[in-house]
Formats: structure tokens, sequence, C-alpha cells
């Protein structure tokens, strides 16, 4: 259920709120509009934390590049609060083209994950993860299972590969030696990441 708060006193003690109780982690600003993302239960978080050390020890742990589970993404030089998003997982490679402003990165990651809650607008952020020439974008739908893998083409993220539980061909990454797909489980599909050269593989 989406909500409008017009009353400016209101809007304050609700973000008030979120700050001090750390709710507004991955909140976002969606072009001067507030957005108050659904909370991440623990499933969400143990994803996306799994994912990123998986990166990590992927990329040597910095030596190719940096991982973080959560960071701010603008496309702004000023005012970058007035419009960012905050993907569960991001990749900045050596040599990116994203410009890291200690607050924020002006410019989209080389890998984007987004975990899909119900409520939030994961696909939704496409067009300004294009926008600020992301290069991949990972999303984990959970509802029902799927992963989707978008590439950036001439200025869009165009579908490139998708993985239900049981599809015996991964999705793989050009951006990050690794491929994913799911695999059938109790009491919920893993995801299967295989580094592309040595077989080594995780699940999450």
């Amino acid at each position: 259920m989406a909500t409008l708060v017009l009353d400016s006193y209101v809007e304050d003690q609700i973000l008030e709120q979120r700050r001090a109780s750390g709710g507004d982690r991955f909140d976002e600003v969606w072009d001067g509009v507030y957005v108050m993302s659904p909370l991440a239960n623990n499933e969400h978080q143990l994803i996306a934390t799994r994912l990123s050390a998986i990166l990590q020890v992927s990329l040597n742990f910095g030596a190719q590049g940096l991982v973080f589970a959560g960071v701010n993404v603008s496309d702004r030089q000023e005012d970058w609060t007035q419009n960012y998003r905050c993907p569960d997982v991001a990749v900045f490679l050596n040599g990116t083209s994203a410009i890291n402003r200690e607050t924020h990165w002006l410019g989209g990651p080389d890998l984007a994950v987004e975990v899909a809650s119900q409520g939030d607008r994961a696909r939704e952020k496409l067009a300004f993860y294009a926008k600020v020439n992301t290069r991949e974008v990972l999303i984990v739908d959970r509802d029902p299972w799927v992963l989707e893998l978008y590439r950036w083409v001439e200025g869009t993220l165009g579908k490139v590969g998708m993985s239900r539980p049981g599809d015996p061909e991964p999705i793989r990454s050009e951006v990050v030696p690794l491929a994913f797909r799911l695999i059938v489980a109790e009491p919920r599909p893993m995801i299967e990441v295989t580094r592309r050269e040595g077989g080594e593989s995780w699940r999450v």
C-alpha cells in the first residue's frame, strides 16, 4: 500500500524514527521522492550477505574490484541525495567508469544485485541503472523464485538470461567470472554460484 504524506511535521517525525532505528538503511530518493523500501527480512539479508561474500572471494578481496553489501548510487554531481538508489550488492571493478565520491558513487556499478521483496520496485530501478551505465543487474525474485540477468546494451538494460528452479543451464555474467542458477531444494530453492574457470561452486 502506497502512502502519501503531505504534512511536513509528520514526514520529519517518520524520517527521524527511521534514522534512529536504522530502518532507513536502504531507503532511496527517486527524483526528489523519498522511497521507503520494505524492511528486508532475514532471508533477504542472508542472500545479499552470502552473494557479497562470494563476490569478494571471486575478485580476490579487492584485488580486482570493490564489493559492497549496500551502497548509494547517484547520477548527480550536485545534490546527489535528491536522486539515488541502493542495490543490495554492488561491484565496482578496477577501471570502473563510476567515481567514488565517498558518500556515494557517481555512476553505476559494473554489477548490481537486487533481491526482490514483496512490495518493492526492483525492476522499476532498471531505467535508472541503465542511465548510470550499470553493466549488469542480477535480480533475485522469490515470489515465484527466478533469477534474471540484465545487461547494458546501447543505453538500455535488456534481459539476457533467466533461471528457474531446476533449469539445467546457468546464466553467465560477462562482468564477473561467475554463473548463476536456481536448484531445487528444501525449504526453498538454492542459488548455485559457480566460478567459470575451475568449477568451484557455492550455494546460497
